[in-house]
This record gives C-alpha cells, structure tokens and sequence, in this order.
C-alpha cells in the first residue's frame, strides 16, 4: 500500500472516493515587451481597469462565501480586495510602468514577485497562507488584463463528480467549485490555518493538504481514496479498501454522537477531582461551538484573526466590541485573552516591518506591542473596557524577561488612569498573566510567577523550542512531541512552582486531547485545560475515566524516563487500566 499512499496534513475531516481532477492554475505567460514613453498612462489606465473588474469578482465571491458558509469566511475576501488595492503595491506597479516602460502585466508580474520574494524570507504557515492569497489575485489581474477567465477552467473542473487537485488551492477556487460536483479537496501546498482551509471546513467539504508531489503522482481520471481526517490519499484502491475507509468515517461519526452525550456531565475524575475545561478560540464562530461543548469560558482566545489580511489593525472600539460580545457568551465564567501574536509572519499589510531571517526567534509577540506601546495600550484599553461588564482577563505571549511583565503592568497603570479622566467605565482591575512558551520562561517561572496574575502553558511552542524542531517541518514531524523527556520535566516545573506561588496554571493546547497527554497532565497537577471546541467532549469523557492517584504515579514515573518511547509505553501502561486505546482510535468509547 505504500507505493499508492500520498500523506499530507488533513485540514478538513471527512472521506471522499472517486477519480481525481487535476487542476491546473499556472500563471498565465506575459511576453516580454517595452511600451513607448507616451504610451504610459494608457497601460496606467488599463492597471486600474483590471483592478476594479478584479474587485467586482471579488465582491461576488464575497457574497456567495456569506451565503454558503457564514459572515466571517465572507471576510477573507474583504481581505483579498484589501490586498488588491494596496497603495503600495499598485505605486510600485506604476512606477515600473513609467519608469521601466513595461506593460501594466509585466510590471503586475514583476512587483508580486518582489512581494513574494520579501515574504519567502519567512517559513512561517501565515506568510504562505498570504502568498496563496496573493498568488490568486496575481492571477486573475493578470488574466483581466489579457483578457481571459478562470471561468472556463473551473467549468471543466465540474463537469463530473471529482475529487479536485491542484498545486495551490485558493480561497476563490474553493468556494467557486460546486460541492454536487467536486466531493473532495487536495492541494500540494497549504496548512490547516490557509483560508482556503478554513472554507473547505465551512463547507463541510473533506481536504487535504501538502501532499508534495501529489500532481507528478496521480493523474486526471485516477480514482483514489481521499482521507481529510488522516490527511492522506490513497492511489487505486481496492473495493475493500474504499469499504474500510467508510466503515472508518462513520465510526467517527458516531463517535463524535457519543460524545455529545457527555457534554453536560460534570468534568469530574473518578476520585472526585474537578478538572476545569476552557475552549480555545482562533475564530468568531468558534465561540458557539465552545459553548456548546461546554466550555467553562475561554482559556485563549487568539487575537490574530483581527490583523491578519488587513491593512490596518483594529481600533480600540472594534476590538472593546468584540471582547464584549465574547464575554457575555460566557457568562460568570473568564475569557483570557491573548494580547497581539504580531510577527514576521502576522503583521497586517500596512504594518512595514523589516525582513527576519528566522521570525520565530525575532522581533514578535510581546517584544512588537511593548516596542510599539500604542498597539499594547489599544488593545489595554479595550480590554478594560470589556472587563466592566465581564470576566476579561490579559495574557502575554512569548515572555522571557521579568520586565516584559512589568513593563506591561505600567502600560495597564497608565490606561487605567487615562479612561478613569475621561469618565469610561472600566472593570476594577485588569488580571495579567503569562504564557510559558519557552525554556526560558520555564527555567524563571518562580520570578516570574511574582508579577503574574496567573500562569499559561503552551506546548506546542514549548516544544519547539525546547526541543529545536521546527513544528512546521513534516520531514520532522516524528521528532515533534510533548512526551519528550525534557518537555515532560519542565511541564512539571512549570506546575509545582505555580502552586508554590499560590497561582492557577492552566495549558492550552491541542495535546490535552490526546488521551495519553490528558493522564500524564492530570498527575503533573494541571487542573485546568483549555483546548479547540469540538476535542472538549473528548476530553470530558477520558478525565471521566481517570483515577488522580494513578495518574500520579504514571507522572511520577514519565518525568524519571529517558526516552520519549519510555514515556509514551508508561502512559498507555496506565491508561490501559481504564480505556482501551486500541478501540478509541477505531471510533470507539471503550471502558475497560
């Protein structure tokens, strides 16, 4: 079978059969021609043309998104028609025109490509997500001003019931191809954060992404099984092999019926340990879910959908207005909010920021919005003012100093003040906390500890950077786990020195859904976990399953292994006593 299987990333679950359609989408070819000086404004003219026709595409597009799958999805094209009308970009399209005395085009052409080689200095999931969002408005400018329609393309795409490969899989694409016609997505390049991801969940549409490779190995008209779930296609297969995969998807299906059923029990051990679960939130409609689910509030909530795609960041009064909303879905319970995750792969399109070799170790996070206090003090300011009527709580990202707390704290000091001059009502305090995401952070958390008004711990970025391996990096992807030894020890130094200080330490991350992470989590001493909406009743059921005193002892014995094997065989060892793991990962509720 491993000659006939392409693994990627599984960006939206679900199964799809059936003979693929590969798509292609290449970029038009310009010829290579200089225009005479007094022929200029002419090529000028026919630039803004095809910008506004591109536009009313985009309006379109934006409309239908709105109608097929919701108001925020719609937003990504207000984004994209953000990005097409970039001052910046269409003086630099211009000036080649003028200056170089070449066709709008080949100017077109050219200054993308200088845009895209400044973004290519970054790895990072975000920029690519722009450069695919870029990549579609390079196209079809570029078609508007040679005369030709992606209309066409996509019509032969739908002529029969598909499953639609393609190199890089577009916001525009997805919500154009029909869903009668296409029954899955597959693209080579792409991450689950892509927009074209987040539509294609929207939709209800199974996809997957970065299967390198995938166009050189399948051809139009090869059947293949699609696995949005394990994110992997399956080349030719066999009538029991599709069978397989059915049986697969609607055990997940009733799994996740199953789960349901838990939702309003309490988060309880069997010992009688009260385990607190918060969502986390990276999207507006999320917040539904999450309640839904049964969240107990919010223990992140990722401010990054604000900026990213913009031109500007958001105001004090947009993001007041949000936080509010946010809080009152929520009631009598907190929302911790994460300040800006600016960086080199976050800053909105107004944001100039200079190009970083390696952003994830540069000028983001904590370090941007204290090195541009007026951003900080915004987003202060709103939450204040979100906090008069509910449960809004700070939190910082990336912290690795002491002062970075402090110097926050005086910025809190200083809004507090300027809102209580003018007469706006604001919440009595404002609690700030940290998010441990470093080593650093692990090694000072009694120092910094002191400032804090509570204590988060993300280990996806803990990880990384414990353990060097860059989490985007599938040739890496083994060595990427949180059942390292060295993880392990410091998730454990992270919880005793909170508790020592008389802090509440919380994790949120997308481990503490994995059964074997919940148990080890739970016997470290965390009693609070926040994670996505729809992995919560997963999480109810297994705490519902454990015994705190086992789970100690598993704990115990994981931060004394060597081995990320040892841990992982000392966990299933425990947790063997109460789920058969076996069955769970078949679509199961086993209770041993």
């Amino acid at each position: 079978m491993e000659d006939r299987l392409i693994t990627g990333v599984g960006v939206s679950p679900g199964v799809a059969t059936g003979p693929v359609y590969v798509l292609h989408t290449e970029l038009p070819e310009i010829a290579h021609r200089t225009i005479a000086r007094d022929e200029a404004e002419a090529e000028v003219e026919r630039l803004h043309e095809a910008v506004s026709d591109v536009r009313t595409e985009l309006e379109a597009l934006r409309e239908r998104t709105r109608k097929r799958a919701g108001v925020e999805e719609a937003k990504i094209f207000s984004a994209q028609i953000a990005m097409l009308e970039d001052e910046q970009l269409l003086g630099d399209v211009r000036r080649l025109v003028r200056e170089n005395q070449l066709t709008a085009e080949r100017a077109f052409e050219f200054a993308v490509l200088e845009l895209k080689e400044l973004w290519a200095q970054s790895s990072s999931a975000t920029l690519q997500q722009r450069t695919a969002d870029l990549a579609g408005i390079q196209t079809r400018v570029l078609q508007a001003l040679l005369g030709e329609s992606l209309g066409d393309v996509l019509h032969e795409a739908g002529d029969r019931p598909a499953i639609v490969l393609t190199r890089e899989l577009t916001p525009g694409l997805t919500v154009q191809l029909e869903q009668a016609l296409v029954t899955g997505l597959a693209s080579e390049h792409g991450t689950r954060s892509a927009h074209a991801a987040i539509l294609a969940r929207s939709l209800g549409m199974p996809c997957v992404m970065g299967l390198v490779g995938g166009i050189d190995r399948v051809k139009s008209g090869t059947t293949v099984i699609l696995d949005g779930t394990r994110g992997m296609i399956l080349i030719d297969p066999t009538d029991e092999e599709i069978q397989e995969a059915y049986v697969r998807e609607g055990l997940r299906l009733e799994l996740d019926q199953e789960l349901e059923t838990v939702v309003g029990l309490p988060s309880v051990t069997r010992d009688g340990s009260e385990v607190i679960l918060r969502g986390n939130i990276d999207l507006p409609e999320e917040v539904t879910a999450a309640a839904d689910h049964g969240a107990e509030g919010v223990g992140l909530l990722r401010t990054k959908f604000l900026v990213v795609g913009r031109t500007d960041l958001p105001g004090e009064d947009e993001q007041a207005e949000f936080f509010m909303r946010v809080g009152k879905s929520f009631s009598g319970y907190p929302v911790v909010i994460r300040s800006f995750d600016l960086g080199g792969d976050k800053f909105p399109a107004a944001f100039r920021a200079p190009p970083q070799s390696n952003p994830f170790l540069g000028w983001r996070a904590i370090r941007v919005s204290l090195d541009q206090p007026d951003i900080m003090r915004t987003q202060v300011r709103a939450m204040l003012r979100a906090r008069a009527s509910a449960d809004i709580r700070l939190m910082l990202p990336l912290i690795t100093q002491v002062e970075e707390v402090l110097r926050t704290r005086e910025i809190l000091e200083e809004s507090i003040a300027e809102l209580n001059a003018i007469g706006v009502p604001i919440g009595a305090d404002l609690p700030v906390g940290i998010m441990v995401e470093t080593p650093a952070a692990a090694m000072m958390v009694d120092e910094l500890a002191k400032h804090s008004s509570f204590i988060s711990v993300g280990t996806n970025d803990l990880t990384q950077y414990t353990l060097a391996v860059d989490r985007g990096n599938a040739r890496l992807a083994d060595r990427f786990t949180p059942l390292h030894p060295a993880v392990v020890r410091l998730l454990k130094r992270i919880v005793d020195c909170g508790v020592c200080r008389g802090l509440g330490v919380r994790l949120c991350a997308a481990i503490a859904s994995e059964p074997l992470s919940t148990l080890l989590l739970l016997g470290l001493g965390y009693r609070v976990l926040s994670a996505s909406p729809g992995a919560l009743p997963l999480i109810r059921w297994i705490v519902r399953q454990i015994d705190i005193s086992a789970a100690r002892e598993a704990a115990t014995q994981a931060t004394e292994a060597a081995t990320t094997s040892e841990v992982t065989a000392i966990l299933e060892e425990h947790m063997g006593q109460y789920v058969d793991l076996d069955l769970l990962e078949a679509g199961r509720l086993p209770v041993v």
